[in-house]
């Protein structure tokens, strides 16, 4: 049943926002999302404009609070608004982020990007001269002809031994057969959900999670379901609620380094979560891009649930992005013939060439090397952000990471903060893109800092965000 209003031009204010009902058909939440989807999409509604509380939109129209509550949640499923913690409910801006940031184009050439998460690149260029010294020694090698050759799915048996010693490094026993060859992270995701699930299944992921998971999900047709996490990562008591809640395929997560927080989940925690995924028979994607930037880190989950855990070894992450390689190591007693045939359905087979630079530098220790110069140049470049931006930067102070965790203050909202920040010439991430599912996303932004050339660019892009934090939010616009 409608409602009569005695205006036929809704009123909007920072918080005086009245929905026009009349006319509308069908249940009365679905009419106010609707009447909120129309106010936005005609200007009325503001990006950043924060809606009445539940209560007072409740008693402005004569409604109870659960209808309201429906309301905004149907809005928020339709990405209508935003519900920040402490905060209220935000007008979303209609192109808010739904992708994985993408490199600036030419005509951003002053734009300090800071939003796309990459290592560092130390003085002196290592990965460079290294990549050119392998270059040099394969173009006098009698097997570089092998190279161009075709390749078993999962990758030459000389590739998955380096890719199994290359899961040692991070604390995974690991035997050739477990592991498939993929070109990179993003890659060995995309492999695993086409092996392992099914359209129309539960994806489990922390509440806050890697973009490239999301966009993989919708793909696959799985249905995500963000979990509740704190200090020390997801918590198993939200887990166990899912499962019991419904039938959970596969849990994804990435326990050391947590893009966006940082959080590194300790031993005690890893066990706990392990223990309710064999209890309810989950299997679990262990994304672990940023396992060795610590020089001391907890077991992989892996290790605590080796029956059914998928463990993804970065490399990307840790040496160069353009190193498309990274290692897909199944559980011990499953055979990998379908992760090798998603492979070779894929794209065949990844790049021989590739993989046989990276099992060079494995062998050589020129990938440890290089792993050990990204936790000093990473340490530095911490140090220098700490020391621009001052108090409110998340980050574990004894782990180098590419990303900081930036709390903004209050009465700053993520998206209406990035945009700003654009515009004074600094990319950052706004915190929605990593929230899964309808729940409150802090208001906070990912930093990154490895993807300037030189500390000297880096600390250009800090110190116009610092002035961003210093100027406050811009007024917004009242219709």
């Amino acid at each position: 049943m409608g409602l009569q209003h005695s205006s036929s031009v809704p009123i909007v204010t920072e918080t005086g926002w009245t929905p026009r009902l009349e006319d509308r058909r069908g249940p009365l939440y679905r009419a106010i999302a609707d009447a909120l989807a129309e106010d936005r999409e005609a200007g009325r509604l503001l990006p950043g404009t924060r809606l009445p509380t539940h209560r007072e939109l409740a008693e402005r129209l004569g409604v109870t609070v659960g209808t309201v509550t429906r309301a905004y949640g149907e809005a928020e499923k339709r990405g209508l608004v935003r519900g920040e913690v402490g905060r209220g409910t935000y007008v979303r801006d209609k192109a808010a982020p739904t992708h994985m940031p993408t490199p600036m184009e030419a005509d951003e050439a002053s734009l300090v990007e800071l939003s796309i998460n990459a290592p560092a690149t130390p003085e002196g260029d290592p990965v460079g001269q290294a990549l050119r010294a392998s270059l040099e020694e394969l173009g006098r090698s009698p097997r570089l002809a092998e190279l161009l050759a075709y390749q078993p799915a999962a990758g030459a048996l000389r590739h998955r031994e380096v890719g199994a010693a290359w899961s040692g490094r991070f604390g995974l026993s690991a035997r050739p057969e477990q592991v498939v060859v993929c070109a990179g992270g993003q890659h060995a995701m995309e492999v695993a959900l086409a092996a392992l699930t099914q359209p129309g299944d539960v994806l489990a992921t922390e509440a806050l999670t890697y973009p490239g998971i999301k966009v993989l999900a919708r793909r696959f047709q799985l249905r995500m379901q963000g979990l509740a996490m704190d200090a020390d990562g997801l918590l198993p008591d939200a887990l166990e609620a899912a499962c019991r809640a419904g039938p959970v395929r596969l849990l994804y997560l990435q326990p050391t380094c947590h893009n966006p927080t940082g959080v590194v989940m300790s031993e005690a925690r890893r066990r706990e979560v392990a223990e309710v995924a064999r209890r309810h028979g989950v299997l679990v994607l262990e994304d672990d891009s940023y396992g060795l930037l610590p020089s001391v880190r907890p077991p992989p989950l892996a290790c605590f649930l080796p029956e059914s855990s998928y463990f993804i070894a970065g490399v990307s992450k840790l040496l160069t992005p353009g190193l498309r390689i990274g290692y897909l190591v199944g559980p011990a007693r499953a055979r990998g013939e379908r992760l090798a045939e998603e492979v070779g359905l894929a794209s065949l087979m990844t790049t021989p060439l590739m993989a046989e630079v990276l099992s060079r530098w494995v062998e050589d220790g020129t990938a440890d090397a290089l792993v050990v110069a990204q936790r000093r140049e990473t340490g530095e470049r911490q140090a220098l952000a700490r020391a621009v931006l001052g108090t409110g930067v998340r980050c574990e102070p004894t782990v180098p990471l590419y990303h900081l965790w930036l709390g903004l203050p209050e009465g700053r909202r993520s998206e209406a903060f990035t945009a700003q920040a654009r515009r004074h010439g600094v990319a950052v991430t706004s915190a929605d893109l990593f929230g899964v599912g309808p729940g409150l996303v802090p208001s906070a932004v990912r930093v990154c800092i490895g993807t300037p050339r030189t500390r000297a660019q880096l600390e250009r892009g800090l110190r116009r965000l610092r002035e961003v934090l210093d100027a406050g939010p811009e007024p917004l616009a009242v219709v």
